[in-house]
C-alpha cells in the first residue's frame, strides 16, 4: 500500500488551505488504496501563544520543538512513497527541510495557493518578519518532483524553476456545502474570511455605505472572521469563524461579496471565499483580480466589478430583485459542481500519485 506523509503547519480542519487543498481528499485517498498519514506543527494550545502578540520566549519554544519533530520525521523519510508539502514544511525562512526530504526515496509534491513568495506578515508577527523569508518558495518548488499550483497566476511562477507543474484549482465539497436556509427578514450582504484578510472587506466599506445610506433597514451586513469587528455607520454584524458552523452561517448571506486589491498577492488568491458562496447558491459578486475573472462570467454566474460604482450598480440589481438572486445563485452552484468540486478534480488528484 503506498504510503502518503502529509507535511503542514497547522492541525487538520484549522487552515482553509488545508482544508481545501488536500484534507477533503484524504477519504477519497484511503479508498483507492493509499495510506495517508498527516504530520503537523501547531496544536490549538500552541496556536494561542504562535498567533498572540509578545510570548516570545513561548514562540521559541513551539519553534524548538518544531524543528526536532520535524528532524525526526525527515529522518524517517524512507518509509513514505510521497511527501506533500503544503506551503512549507517549517514557520522560518528556511528551506532546510524540504531540501532534506528532497534527498530521500519519496517523491515530493509540493502545493500552495497564494503568492507566498511575497511577504505577508501578521500583526501578532510584525516583529518576526525578519525571520522569514519568501524566497525560499522558489527554493522548495526547484527541489520537488511535482509542484500543485492552484491557478494559472501561481503555476505560471513555479515554472521558472520546476518543469514539472500542475493546476488543481481549489475546490469544496458539494455534498456538505448545501444551503441550510435562512429566517431573514433582511436582505443580508455577507463577507467571510480571517483575521489576516479583513483588510480586504475595508476595500467594500465607502460602497457599502451608500448602499446602506439608500436601503436603510432593508438590508443587513455581516462579517464572518473577527467577532470584535465593529463598524458602528454599517451596523455590521460581526462573527468568529467556526468550522462547525460555518456552512450554517454562510447560508444566512442572501449576496455574497468578496472585494480584493488589485495586487500582486491578491492575483495569486484562488476565490475560495467566492467559490463557497457560489456553491451554496448565494449570488456572488468579486472583484475581478487574479483567477475570479475566470471562475465569474459577468452576469451569468455572478457579478465582476471593480469600481464603486459598478460594486453599487450590481448589489442594488441583486436587493431589487429576488429572481435574479435565485437564477444567479442556481448558476453559481453549476459552475462549481462543474469545474470546483471534489467531484469534478478528485481523479487529478489521483492520476497525479499515479504518474509519480
Amino acid at each position: 500500500m503506498p504510503k502518503i506523509l502529509f507535511l503542514t503547519v497547522h492541525r487538520p480542519d484549522r487552515s482553509p488551505s488545508q482544508r481545501f487543498r488536500f484534507e477533503q481528499y484524504i477519504p477519497f485517498l484511503r479508498q483507492n488504496g493509499f495510506e495517508c498519514t498527516h504530520s503537523f506543527l501547531l496544536g490549538e494550545k500552541d496556536d494561542k501563544v504562535f498567533y498572540s502578540k509578545g510570548k516570545i520566549l513561548g514562540k521559541l519554544g513551539i519553534v524548538r520543538k518544531s524543528f526536532f519533530r520535524l528532524w525526526k520525521l525527515s529522518s524517517h523519510a524512507d518509509d513514505y512513497d510521497f511527501i506533500f508539502i503544503q506551503r512549507e514544511t517549517f514557520m522560518l525562512g528556511t528551506s532546510f527541510f524540504e531540501r532534506r526530504f528532497a534527498k530521500s526515496k519519496a517523491k515530493v509534491i509540493f502545493d500552495f495557493d497564494d503568492s507566498i513568495w511575497l511577504l505577508d506578515v501578521s500583526n501578532a508577527n510584525k516583529a518576526f518578519a525578519w525571520l522569514k523569508n519568501p524566497e525560499k518558495t522558489a527554493e522548495i518548488i526547484a527541489v520537488s518532483d511535482v509542484v500543485i499550483g492552484g491557478n494559472p497566476y501561481l503555476c505560471d511562477y513555479a515554472k521558472q524553476f520546476n518543469k514539472n507543474v500542475k493546476l488543481i484549482p481549489t475546490t469544496i465539497d458539494t455534498a456538505e456545502y448545501t444551503n441550510k436556509g435562512n429566517k431573514n427578514t433582511s436582505i443580508c450582504i455577507g463577507w467571510s474570511g480571517s483575521l489576516t484578510t479583513l483588510k480586504h472587506f475595508d476595500h467594500a466599506i465607502p460602497f457599502l455605505k451608500k448602499v446602506k445610506e439608500k436601503y436603510g433597514d432593508k438590508i443587513s451586513i455581516k462579517a464572518i472572521g473577527d467577532s470584535n469587528y465593529k463598524n458602528a455607520a454599517l451596523n455590521v454584524i460581526s462573527l468568529g469563524w467556526r468550522k462547525d458552523n460555518e456552512v450554517e452561517e454562510l447560508s444566512t448571506f442572501d449576496i455574497g461579496i468578496m472585494p480584493l486589491p488589485d495586487d500582486k498577492w491578491a492575483s495569486g488568491k484562488c476565490g475560495l471565499k467566492g467559490l463557497q458562496y457560489m456553491a451554496l447558491e448565494i449570488p456572488t459578486i468579486m472583484s475581478p483580480v487574479g483567477v475570479n475573472s475566470e471562475i465569474i462570467q459577468d452576469g451569468v454566474n455572478g457579478f465582476l466589478a471593480t469600481t464603486e460604482e459598478e460594486w453599487i450598480t450590481k448589489l442594488t440589481q441583486l436587493i431589487e430583485s429576488k429572481e435574479l438572486r435565485q437564477k444567479m445563485g442556481k448558476a453559481g452552484r453549476k459552475t462549481v459542481e462543474e469545474k470546483y468540486s471534489i467531484e469534478s478534480q478528485k481523479n487529478a488528484y489521483l492520476q497525479l500519485f499515479k504518474e509519480l
